[in-house]
């Protein structure tokens, strides 16, 4: 079990590792603002690697219909779960809004494609994808719903799902797989140029959001209640109820493991976003942000190892 936990730690956090420091170093020593680094990953890089997967993923109708109806499962059971830990804890209506967007949405497109990847290849990455675009469509509708609450618009939630091109570019892979169309070379290599430079971005910022978080949260006040359950439903509760899920769907192989791992991400950093524009307790979520990051570095390599 050691040596399983070293050789990942070894092989797959190591190389993790240097871009996120290079991010924090950036942010720590140079004051970058990762504001446009993140529009240039989401509007073209993430697009690119979202249809040159898909548009060659080895997955088959099955292993979709199980990925979307795991991904709405989750979701319903986390939602339901953190609002029953925010009311037994009696917390207050903003900390239990943060509460549900630290539970349930992760770091599955900043952190996990990238971990995906190297942990299980592009075979892994493949099975990723559709995970992936589901939880870029949550993210833009109920999490919007649940830091909104009172304010919330259906209209506004609808429509920024429109605004994403990652969610174009999944169905144009899709018509071009049903058409069996291919792009012209010279354009085939410009999305994989494209493609490949997503990973070491993504992480880049995500070693500058971290130092941003943390900078953001040293006077910040959080109530230990908040923070401990957001603590525990991100990285405990959250990983056991995709196990139980994985198992009622009866999905194994490959396909198990990438959903387990992508689901015990730690908590989405674009999450204190919507929770600092909508008030919905941003300390406490920003703190769980930085801890379940920091932890994951320990949890996940032992998940990978033990998978």
């Amino acid at each position: 079990m050691i040596s399983s936990f070293l050789a990942t730690i070894y092989s797959v956090f190591l190389p993790i590792s240097l871009p996120v420091i290079g991010g924090a170093l950036l942010k720590r020593f140079k004051g970058i603002e990762t504001k446009a680094l993140s529009a240039l990953s989401l509007y073209v890089l993430s697009p690119a690697l979202i249809f040159e997967t898909l548009e060659k993923a080895s997955i088959t109708s099955n292993e979709v219909t199980v990925t979307v109806a795991f991904c709405l499962l989750n979701v319903m059971v986390l939602w339901a779960l953190s609002a029953f830990a925010g009311k037994m804890l009696g917390l207050s209506q903003t900390e239990k809004s943060g509460l549900a967007l630290t539970t349930i949405f992760t770091n599955s497109v900043n952190y996990g494609l990238p971990l995906v990847l190297l942990a299980f290849g592009q075979a892994g990455l493949d099975k990723a994808s559709v995970y992936v675009i589901v939880q870029i469509i949550i993210m833009n509708t109920l999490g919007v719903y649940l830091a909104a609450r009172s304010h919330f618009s259906a209209v506004k939630a609808i429509r920024s799902v429109f605004t994403l091109p990652s969610v174009y570019a999944a169905v144009l892979a899709v018509l071009f797989r049903v058409t069996d169309f291919q792009l012209p070379q010279g354009l085939e290599t410009g999305v994989s140029m494209l493609s490949a430079a997503y990973a070491p971005l993504a992480l880049v910022i995500l070693g500058a959001q971290m130092v941003g978080v943390r900078e953001a949260g040293t006077s910040l006040s959080v109530t230990r209640r908040g923070f401990w359950s957001g603590m525990a439903m991100r990285m405990l509760i959250g990983p056991l109820v995709a196990w139980g899920l994985l198992a009622i769907l009866s999905i194994k192989g490959t396909l198990f493991s990438v959903i387990l791992i992508l689901s015990a991400m730690p908590a989405a950093v674009n999450a204190v976003i919507l929770a600092e524009e909508y008030d919905a307790a941003p300390k406490l979520v920003s703190r769980c942000i930085l801890w379940t990051t920091l932890a994951s570095f320990i949890v996940l390599p032992a998940m990978i190892g033990f998978l």
